[in-house]
Protein backbone atom coordinates (compact mmCIF):
# COMPACT_ATOMS: atom_id res chain seq x y z
CA UNK A 1 0.00 0.00 0.00
CA UNK A 2 3.02 2.34 1.05
CA UNK A 3 3.91 1.86 -2.55
CA UNK A 4 1.22 3.12 -4.05
CA UNK A 5 0.83 6.13 -1.91
CA UNK A 6 4.33 7.10 -2.89
CA UNK A 7 3.08 7.26 -6.86
CA UNK A 8 1.14 10.87 -6.09
CA UNK A 9 4.00 12.02 -4.16
CA UNK A 10 6.31 11.56 -6.84
CA UNK A 11 4.51 12.38 -9.22
CA UNK A 12 3.91 15.78 -7.66
CA UNK A 13 7.73 16.31 -6.94
CA UNK A 14 8.49 15.85 -10.72
CA UNK A 15 5.39 18.66 -11.64
CA UNK A 16 7.16 20.77 -9.50
CA UNK A 17 10.71 20.19 -10.54
CA UNK A 18 9.24 20.69 -13.93
CA UNK A 19 7.91 23.54 -13.25
CA UNK A 20 10.98 25.34 -11.65
CA UNK A 21 12.30 24.27 -14.96
CA UNK A 22 10.01 26.44 -16.62
CA UNK A 23 10.38 29.39 -14.38
CA UNK A 24 14.30 29.38 -14.99
CA UNK A 25 13.72 29.37 -19.00
CA UNK A 26 11.20 32.17 -18.46
CA UNK A 27 13.50 33.97 -16.15
CA UNK A 28 16.08 33.78 -18.13
CA UNK A 29 14.77 34.43 -21.74
CA UNK A 30 12.67 37.60 -20.41
CA UNK A 31 15.65 39.16 -18.45
CA UNK A 32 17.45 38.70 -21.97
CA UNK A 33 14.99 40.57 -23.83
CA UNK A 34 15.05 43.07 -21.41
CA UNK A 35 18.85 43.18 -21.66
CA UNK A 36 18.73 43.90 -25.10
CA UNK A 37 16.24 46.70 -25.04
CA UNK A 38 18.48 48.42 -22.80
CA UNK A 39 21.28 48.00 -24.86
CA UNK A 40 19.33 49.41 -27.85
CA UNK A 41 17.62 52.01 -25.65
CA UNK A 42 18.24 55.01 -28.20
CA UNK A 43 15.80 53.56 -30.85
CA UNK A 44 12.92 56.55 -31.14
CA UNK A 45 10.27 53.83 -29.71
CA UNK A 46 12.17 53.06 -26.52
CA UNK A 47 12.84 56.39 -25.45
CA UNK A 48 15.96 58.25 -27.12
CA UNK A 49 18.14 56.65 -24.76
CA UNK A 50 16.32 58.74 -21.93
CA UNK A 51 15.59 55.41 -19.86
CA UNK A 52 19.31 54.65 -19.45
CA UNK A 53 20.34 58.20 -18.85
CA UNK A 54 19.24 58.30 -15.73
CA UNK A 55 21.81 55.74 -14.53
CA UNK A 56 25.51 57.01 -16.63
CA UNK A 57 24.20 60.46 -16.36
CA UNK A 58 22.10 61.25 -12.79
CA UNK A 59 23.06 58.15 -10.34
CA UNK A 60 27.03 58.07 -11.32
CA UNK A 61 26.82 61.72 -10.88
CA UNK A 62 25.16 61.41 -7.63
CA UNK A 63 27.70 58.72 -6.58
CA UNK A 64 30.57 60.94 -7.39
CA UNK A 65 29.04 63.72 -4.71
CA UNK A 66 28.03 60.27 -2.16
CA UNK A 67 31.81 58.69 -2.42
CA UNK A 68 32.92 62.12 -0.61
CA UNK A 69 30.38 61.57 2.40
CA UNK A 70 28.11 63.77 1.66
CA UNK A 71 24.17 64.09 0.44
CA UNK A 72 23.55 65.69 -3.28
CA UNK A 73 22.13 68.63 -0.60
CA UNK A 74 21.43 71.31 -3.22
CA UNK A 75 20.24 69.30 -6.03
CA UNK A 76 16.85 69.29 -5.99
CA UNK A 77 16.61 66.31 -8.07
CA UNK A 78 17.37 64.35 -4.85
CA UNK A 79 14.27 63.33 -3.16
CA UNK A 80 15.29 60.11 -1.66
CA UNK A 81 15.94 59.15 1.79
CA UNK A 82 19.50 58.58 3.16
CA UNK A 83 19.29 54.96 2.52
CA UNK A 84 19.47 55.48 -1.29
CA UNK A 85 22.59 56.70 -1.11
CA UNK A 86 23.76 52.85 -0.03
CA UNK A 87 22.16 51.51 -3.16
CA UNK A 88 23.53 53.92 -5.55
CA UNK A 89 26.69 53.42 -4.13
CA UNK A 90 26.61 49.80 -4.29
CA UNK A 91 28.36 49.75 -7.59
CA UNK A 92 31.86 50.08 -6.25
CA UNK A 93 30.73 45.96 -5.31
CA UNK A 94 31.95 45.19 -8.74
CA UNK A 95 35.29 47.21 -9.59
CA UNK A 96 36.22 45.57 -13.13
CA UNK A 97 32.86 46.99 -14.54
CA UNK A 98 31.53 50.32 -15.02
CA UNK A 99 28.91 52.26 -13.17
CA UNK A 100 26.22 51.52 -15.75
CA UNK A 101 27.20 47.78 -16.30
CA UNK A 102 27.64 47.34 -12.41
CA UNK A 103 24.19 48.73 -11.87
CA UNK A 104 22.82 46.80 -14.02
CA UNK A 105 24.13 43.38 -13.21
CA UNK A 106 23.24 44.47 -9.40
CA UNK A 107 19.41 44.93 -10.69
CA UNK A 108 19.48 41.61 -11.88
CA UNK A 109 20.65 40.16 -9.11
CA UNK A 110 18.04 41.81 -6.82
CA UNK A 111 15.71 40.66 -9.30
CA UNK A 112 16.72 37.20 -9.17
CA UNK A 113 16.41 37.08 -5.11
CA UNK A 114 12.78 38.20 -5.46
CA UNK A 115 12.38 35.36 -7.85
CA UNK A 116 14.31 32.84 -6.19
CA UNK A 117 11.88 34.24 -2.49
CA UNK A 118 8.75 33.58 -4.16
CA UNK A 119 9.53 30.14 -5.98
CA UNK A 120 10.75 28.84 -2.12
CA UNK A 121 8.33 29.92 -0.73
CA UNK A 122 5.92 28.64 -3.68
CA UNK A 123 7.08 24.83 -3.48
CA UNK A 124 5.80 24.87 0.09
CA UNK A 125 2.48 22.71 0.92
CA UNK A 126 -0.47 25.01 0.43
CA UNK A 127 1.30 27.60 -1.45
CA UNK A 128 1.64 28.48 -5.38
CA UNK A 129 4.51 28.86 -7.63
CA UNK A 130 2.41 31.79 -9.54
CA UNK A 131 3.68 34.24 -7.47
CA UNK A 132 7.03 33.82 -8.99
CA UNK A 133 5.48 33.34 -12.54
CA UNK A 134 3.61 36.25 -12.19
CA UNK A 135 6.84 38.42 -11.52
CA UNK A 136 9.00 36.39 -13.94
CA UNK A 137 6.55 37.47 -16.90
CA UNK A 138 5.53 40.32 -15.09
CA UNK A 139 8.24 42.80 -14.63
CA UNK A 140 9.20 42.53 -18.82
CA UNK A 141 6.01 44.28 -19.44
CA UNK A 142 7.62 47.43 -18.54
CA UNK A 143 10.51 46.38 -21.42
CA UNK A 144 13.72 47.75 -19.57
CA UNK A 145 12.78 50.06 -17.16
CA UNK A 146 13.26 48.65 -14.62
CA UNK A 147 16.94 47.23 -14.99
CA UNK A 148 17.60 51.32 -15.06
CA UNK A 149 16.04 52.21 -11.53
CA UNK A 150 16.45 51.09 -8.41
CA UNK A 151 12.97 50.11 -7.52
CA UNK A 152 13.70 46.43 -8.06
CA UNK A 153 16.64 46.59 -4.94
CA UNK A 154 13.60 48.26 -2.91
CA UNK A 155 10.67 46.35 -4.36
CA UNK A 156 13.08 43.29 -3.17
CA UNK A 157 13.75 44.33 0.39
CA UNK A 158 9.62 44.61 1.05
CA UNK A 159 8.93 41.63 -0.78
CA UNK A 160 11.45 39.77 1.94
CA UNK A 161 10.03 41.43 4.57
CA UNK A 162 6.11 40.43 3.71
CA UNK A 163 7.83 36.78 3.22
CA UNK A 164 9.60 36.58 6.13
CA UNK A 165 6.69 37.62 8.68
CA UNK A 166 5.43 33.71 8.93
CA UNK A 167 8.79 32.85 10.06
CA UNK A 168 10.56 35.42 11.74
CA UNK A 169 8.55 38.94 12.97
CA UNK A 170 11.88 40.68 13.91
CA UNK A 171 13.03 39.97 10.23
CA UNK A 172 10.28 40.74 8.88
CA UNK A 173 10.24 44.06 10.66
CA UNK A 174 14.07 44.59 9.80
CA UNK A 175 13.82 44.42 6.18
CA UNK A 176 10.77 46.97 5.81
CA UNK A 177 12.73 49.27 8.28
CA UNK A 178 15.48 48.66 5.78
CA UNK A 179 13.56 49.35 2.85
CA UNK A 180 11.93 52.29 4.39
CA UNK A 181 15.00 54.04 4.34
CA UNK A 182 16.11 53.85 1.15
CA UNK A 183 12.18 54.70 -0.30
CA UNK A 184 9.40 55.39 2.02
CA UNK A 185 6.94 52.84 1.02
CA UNK A 186 7.99 49.82 2.31
CA UNK A 187 7.00 51.00 6.14
CA UNK A 188 3.29 50.28 4.50
CA UNK A 189 4.17 46.55 4.49
CA UNK A 190 3.86 45.82 7.87
CA UNK A 191 -0.08 47.38 8.01
CA UNK A 192 -1.56 43.83 7.98
CA UNK A 193 0.40 42.20 10.85
CA UNK A 194 -1.69 39.91 12.63
CA UNK A 195 -2.92 41.71 16.34
CA UNK A 196 -0.62 41.31 19.19
CA UNK A 197 2.38 39.38 19.68
CA UNK A 198 3.25 39.39 15.78
CA UNK A 199 2.26 43.31 15.22
CA UNK A 200 4.44 44.38 18.44
CA UNK A 201 7.51 42.30 17.20
CA UNK A 202 7.21 43.46 13.53
CA UNK A 203 6.60 47.00 14.47
CA UNK A 204 9.21 47.25 16.92
CA UNK A 205 12.34 45.20 14.80
CA UNK A 206 11.31 47.92 12.35
CA UNK A 207 11.60 51.25 14.81
CA UNK A 208 14.98 50.07 16.57
CA UNK A 209 16.57 48.78 12.60
CA UNK A 210 14.97 52.46 11.45
CA UNK A 211 16.34 54.42 13.97
CA UNK A 212 20.22 52.16 14.70
CA UNK A 213 20.53 52.45 10.43
CA UNK A 214 19.46 56.14 9.94
CA UNK A 215 21.59 57.08 13.11
CA UNK A 216 24.53 55.30 11.04
CA UNK A 217 23.75 56.66 7.94
CA UNK A 218 23.29 60.39 9.75
CA UNK A 219 26.87 59.86 11.03
CA UNK A 220 28.63 58.71 8.30
CA UNK A 221 27.08 61.09 5.38
CA UNK A 222 25.90 65.17 5.94
CA UNK A 223 22.88 66.42 4.80
CA UNK A 224 21.14 63.21 5.20
CA UNK A 225 17.71 65.12 5.41
CA UNK A 226 18.07 67.31 2.54
CA UNK A 227 15.51 64.85 0.34
CA UNK A 228 12.51 66.58 2.57
CA UNK A 229 12.87 69.97 1.45
CA UNK A 230 13.10 68.45 -2.34
CA UNK A 231 10.40 66.44 -2.13
CA UNK A 232 8.07 68.75 -0.42
CA UNK A 233 8.37 71.24 -3.43
CA UNK A 234 7.25 68.50 -5.90
CA UNK A 235 4.49 69.17 -8.17
CA UNK A 236 2.03 67.46 -10.15
CA UNK A 237 3.57 64.98 -12.54
CA UNK A 238 1.58 64.73 -16.04
CA UNK A 239 1.13 60.75 -15.27
CA UNK A 240 -0.33 61.14 -12.16
CA UNK A 241 -4.37 61.30 -11.61
CA UNK A 242 -3.68 65.31 -11.21
CA UNK A 243 -1.45 65.40 -14.09
CA UNK A 244 -4.36 63.59 -16.11
CA UNK A 245 -7.49 65.93 -15.17
CA UNK A 246 -4.86 68.72 -16.12
CA UNK A 247 -3.81 67.10 -19.31
CA UNK A 248 -7.31 67.18 -20.63
CA UNK A 249 -8.04 70.75 -19.19
CA UNK A 250 -5.86 72.00 -21.96
CA UNK A 251 -8.53 70.75 -24.54
CA UNK A 252 -10.87 73.14 -22.46
CA UNK A 253 -8.56 75.91 -22.88
CA UNK A 254 -6.33 75.66 -19.80
CA UNK A 255 -3.45 77.89 -20.12
CA UNK A 256 -1.08 75.70 -17.88
CA UNK A 257 2.32 74.54 -19.39
CA UNK A 258 4.62 71.07 -19.06
CA UNK A 259 7.47 71.73 -17.24
CA UNK A 260 10.90 69.50 -16.25
CA UNK A 261 11.65 70.09 -12.76
CA UNK A 262 12.34 67.82 -9.54
CA UNK A 263 13.19 65.24 -12.39
CA UNK A 264 9.96 64.92 -14.19
CA UNK A 265 7.70 66.49 -15.90
CA UNK A 266 4.87 68.80 -13.87
CA UNK A 267 2.27 71.00 -14.78
CA UNK A 268 2.48 74.74 -14.12
CA UNK A 269 0.17 77.78 -14.35
CA UNK A 270 -3.22 78.28 -12.42
CA UNK A 271 -4.95 75.99 -10.14
CA UNK A 272 -1.84 73.17 -10.29
CA UNK A 273 -1.19 73.75 -6.55
CA UNK A 274 -4.88 73.42 -5.90
CA UNK A 275 -4.63 69.85 -7.67
CA UNK A 276 -1.60 69.09 -5.24
CA UNK A 277 -3.14 70.05 -2.11
CA UNK A 278 -5.85 68.29 -3.41
CA UNK A 279 -3.62 64.77 -3.85
CA UNK A 280 -1.93 65.28 -0.04
CA UNK A 281 -5.61 65.49 0.94
CA UNK A 282 -6.80 62.20 -0.79
CA UNK A 283 -3.31 60.82 0.80
CA UNK A 284 -4.54 61.48 4.12
CA UNK A 285 -7.81 60.00 3.37
CA UNK A 286 -6.50 56.94 2.33
CA UNK A 287 -4.53 56.60 5.17
CA UNK A 288 -7.44 57.24 7.65
CA UNK A 289 -9.52 54.58 5.08
CA UNK A 290 -6.53 52.01 6.34
CA UNK A 291 -6.47 52.57 10.00
CA UNK A 292 -10.22 52.34 9.53
CA UNK A 293 -10.06 49.12 8.42
CA UNK A 294 -7.31 47.93 11.01
CA UNK A 295 -9.66 48.99 13.92
CA UNK A 296 -12.20 47.32 12.50
CA UNK A 297 -10.55 43.99 11.18
CA UNK A 298 -11.75 40.82 12.79
CA UNK A 299 -10.36 37.79 10.82
CA UNK A 300 -6.54 37.19 9.67
CA UNK A 301 -6.15 34.68 7.06
CA UNK A 302 -1.56 34.09 6.51
CA UNK A 303 -2.87 36.12 3.15
CA UNK A 304 -4.01 39.03 5.15
CA UNK A 305 -0.67 40.77 5.59
CA UNK A 306 0.06 40.57 1.93
CA UNK A 307 -3.11 41.17 0.80
CA UNK A 308 -3.14 44.55 3.00
CA UNK A 309 0.37 45.52 1.63
CA UNK A 310 -0.74 45.66 -1.91
CA UNK A 311 -3.78 47.40 -1.07
CA UNK A 312 -2.21 49.82 1.14
CA UNK A 313 0.69 51.01 -1.48
CA UNK A 314 -1.98 50.94 -4.46
CA UNK A 315 -4.35 53.62 -2.50
CA UNK A 316 -1.18 55.76 -1.75
CA UNK A 317 -0.10 55.32 -5.11
CA UNK A 318 -3.03 56.60 -6.83
CA UNK A 319 -3.03 59.59 -4.62
CA UNK A 320 -0.04 60.61 -5.29
CA UNK A 321 1.43 63.82 -6.99
CA UNK A 322 3.66 61.67 -8.68
CA UNK A 323 3.28 58.46 -10.82
CA UNK A 324 6.61 57.43 -12.59
CA UNK A 325 6.56 53.71 -14.17
CA UNK A 326 8.67 52.65 -12.09
CA UNK A 327 5.65 52.44 -9.05
CA UNK A 328 4.82 49.96 -10.94
CA UNK A 329 7.34 48.06 -10.24
CA UNK A 330 6.67 48.12 -6.48
CA UNK A 331 2.90 46.95 -7.43
CA UNK A 332 4.33 44.10 -9.83
CA UNK A 333 6.53 42.51 -6.49
CA UNK A 334 3.52 42.67 -4.07
CA UNK A 335 0.89 41.20 -5.77
CA UNK A 336 3.55 38.69 -6.89
CA UNK A 337 3.87 38.09 -3.20
CA UNK A 338 0.03 38.06 -2.49
CA UNK A 339 -0.16 34.97 -5.78
CA UNK A 340 2.02 32.94 -3.64
CA UNK A 341 -0.70 32.21 -1.17
CA UNK A 342 -3.72 29.97 -1.96
CA UNK A 343 -6.21 32.24 0.48
CA UNK A 344 -5.36 35.80 -1.27
CA UNK A 345 -8.20 37.97 -2.34
CA UNK A 346 -6.22 39.84 -4.50
CA UNK A 347 -6.14 37.88 -8.25
CA UNK A 348 -7.78 40.09 -9.77
CA UNK A 349 -6.53 43.35 -8.92
CA UNK A 350 -3.07 41.63 -9.90
CA UNK A 351 -4.68 41.06 -13.40
CA UNK A 352 -4.94 44.65 -13.17
CA UNK A 353 -2.16 45.43 -12.19
CA UNK A 354 -0.44 43.74 -15.16
CA UNK A 355 -2.50 45.38 -17.35
CA UNK A 356 -2.23 48.99 -16.35
CA UNK A 357 1.96 48.27 -16.34
CA UNK A 358 1.78 46.93 -20.08
CA UNK A 359 -0.09 50.75 -21.02
CA UNK A 360 2.67 52.88 -19.19
CA UNK A 361 4.90 51.29 -20.76
CA UNK A 362 3.18 52.14 -23.80
CA UNK A 363 2.96 55.19 -22.64
CA UNK A 364 6.65 56.04 -21.67
CA UNK A 365 9.03 55.27 -22.96
CA UNK A 366 6.89 54.39 -26.34
CA UNK A 367 4.54 57.36 -27.05
CA UNK A 368 6.07 59.63 -23.86
CA UNK A 369 6.22 62.47 -26.80
CA UNK A 370 2.31 62.41 -27.03
CA UNK A 371 1.64 62.07 -23.18
CA UNK A 372 4.04 65.07 -22.58
CA UNK A 373 2.16 67.40 -25.33
CA UNK A 374 -0.78 66.80 -23.78
CA UNK A 375 -2.42 64.78 -27.30
CA UNK A 376 -5.30 63.09 -27.59
CA UNK A 377 -4.11 59.98 -27.62
CA UNK A 378 -1.49 60.69 -24.83
CA UNK A 379 -4.64 61.86 -22.61
CA UNK A 380 -6.46 58.36 -23.57
CA UNK A 381 -3.01 56.51 -22.72
CA UNK A 382 -2.88 58.32 -19.21
CA UNK A 383 -6.55 57.89 -18.52
CA UNK A 384 -6.64 53.84 -19.56
CA UNK A 385 -3.70 53.48 -17.31
CA UNK A 386 -5.07 55.58 -14.53
CA UNK A 387 -8.28 53.85 -14.65
CA UNK A 388 -7.15 50.81 -14.38
CA UNK A 389 -5.22 51.73 -11.18
CA UNK A 390 -8.26 53.09 -9.61
CA UNK A 391 -10.09 50.04 -10.42
CA UNK A 392 -7.67 48.21 -8.90
CA UNK A 393 -7.23 49.92 -5.67
CA UNK A 394 -10.96 50.41 -5.07
CA UNK A 395 -11.06 46.89 -5.69
CA UNK A 396 -8.16 45.67 -3.86
CA UNK A 397 -9.31 47.89 -0.38
CA UNK A 398 -12.95 46.67 -0.85
CA UNK A 399 -12.22 42.72 -1.00
CA UNK A 400 -9.36 43.35 1.65
CA UNK A 401 -12.47 44.80 4.13
CA UNK A 402 -14.89 42.16 2.93
CA UNK A 403 -12.47 38.82 3.83
CA UNK A 404 -11.35 40.20 7.11
CA UNK A 405 -15.16 41.32 8.30
CA UNK A 406 -15.85 39.17 11.75
CA UNK A 407 -18.38 35.96 10.35
CA UNK A 408 -21.22 35.22 12.41
CA UNK A 409 -21.44 31.67 12.64
CA UNK A 410 -24.36 29.59 12.09
CA UNK A 411 -26.86 29.07 15.18
CA UNK A 412 -25.87 25.54 16.47
CA UNK A 413 -28.02 23.72 18.80
CA UNK A 414 -26.84 24.44 22.64
CA UNK A 415 -23.99 21.61 24.00
CA UNK A 416 -25.03 19.13 26.23
CA UNK A 417 -22.74 20.53 28.95
CA UNK A 418 -22.69 16.92 30.59
CA UNK A 419 -20.96 15.81 27.92
CA UNK A 420 -18.00 18.87 27.60
CA UNK A 421 -14.68 16.96 29.06
CA UNK A 422 -14.02 18.16 32.61
CA UNK A 423 -12.30 22.22 32.70
CA UNK A 424 -13.90 22.75 29.59
CA UNK A 425 -16.58 26.25 29.42
CA UNK A 426 -19.91 25.81 27.61
CA UNK A 427 -19.79 28.56 24.73
CA UNK A 428 -22.93 29.34 26.25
Amino acid sequence: MSAFQSVPRALARASTRHRLLALTAAWLLSRALMLWLLAHNTVPLLGRGAVAREVWKLYQHWYAVLSHGAFPAHDTLWQYPPGAGVVLLSPALLPGLTYFQAFVALTLAFDAVITLALAGVGTRPGRSLRGAGYWTLGLPLLMHIPLARYDVQVTALAVLALLALGRSSRVSGAFAALGALVKVWPALVLLGTPRGRTTRSAWTWAAVTGAVVGLLLAGVFRNPLAFVRQQGGRGVQIESFGGTVLSFATHAGWPGKVRYQYGALEFTGPHVTTVARAALVLSAAAFALLLLWRIRARRWTPATPYDAALSAVLLFTVTSRVISPQYMIWLLGLSAVCLTSRRTTQRPVAALIAAASLVSAIAYPMLYPQVAACTWAGCALMLVRNGLLAVAAVLSFARLWHSTRSVVPARQPKPDTHRLPHGTLSPS
